[in-house]
C-alpha cells in the first residue's frame, strides 16, 4: 500500500520551509500579535491546509485551538472534511485560497493570489502566506514523520 499522506521528498524541500520559517518567524509573530489575522481566521487557515496535507497531529492540534478560538464543533468537523461553506463570507477567498494553495504545493494559480490581494490587501495577504508557509512545514514534518515510523514497521504504524 502506497503511504498517503503528503510527505517531503527530499532534505532540500524541507530545508526551504525551514528556512523560510526561520527567517519569518519575527514577522510572524509581530503579525499575530497585532491580531491583523483574528485567532478563529488563522484556525480556519490552518485546518483549511492540514486537511489537504492530511497531518493527524496538526489537525488535533488545531481543532482543539479552533475550539478555544470560538469556532463551532459543526464548523470545525466541516473544515476537517474539506468544506468551506461554513466560515464568514470575508473569510472564505482566503480559506478557499489556502485549500488551493496546499492543493498546489505552494504554487497558486495566478489569479488566485491575485483575487487574494485584492480582496485582503498586502498586510494581510502577507499575514495569511506567512501562516501557510508555517503550517505546511508543520504537517509535512509531522507526515515524513508518520511515513518514517510506517516504513521502519513495515507499514503497521505511521498511518
Amino acid at each position: 500500500m502506497k503511504f498517503p499522506k503528503r510527505i517531503y521528498k527530499n532534505p532540500k524541500e524541507f530545508l526551504g520551509d525551514l528556512w523560510f520559517a526561520l527567517k519569518n518567524i519575527n514577522r510572524l509573530k509581530k503579525l499575530v500579535k497585532q491580531k491583523i489575522v483574528s485567532p478563529a481566521f488563522q484556525e480556519r487557515l490552518m485546518l483549511a491546509v492540514t486537511t489537504v496535507n492530511g497531518c493527524r497531529y496538526c489537525s488535533y492540534f488545531h481543532a482543539r485551538q479552533a475550539l478555544k478560538s470560538g469556532l463551532s464543533k459543526t464548523e470545525i468537523s466541516g473544515l476537517l472534511s474539506g468544506d468551506v461553506s461554513g466560515c464568514p463570507e470575508d473569510e472564505a477567498v482566503a480559506v478557499i485560497f489556502a485549500q488551493h494553495w496546499a492543493e498546489t504545493n505552494t504554487q497558486p494559480d495566478p489569479e488566485a493570489l491575485r483575487r487574494l490581494r485584492q480582496t485582503y490587501g498586502p498586510e494581510k495577504t502577507e499575514a495569511i502566506l506567512l501562516l501557510l508557509g508555517m503550517i505546511r512545514l508543520a504537517n509535512l514534518t509531522g507526515n515524513s514523520w508518520d511515513y518514517l515510523m510506517y516504513r521502519v514497521s513495515f507499514g503497521r504504524i505511521g498511518m
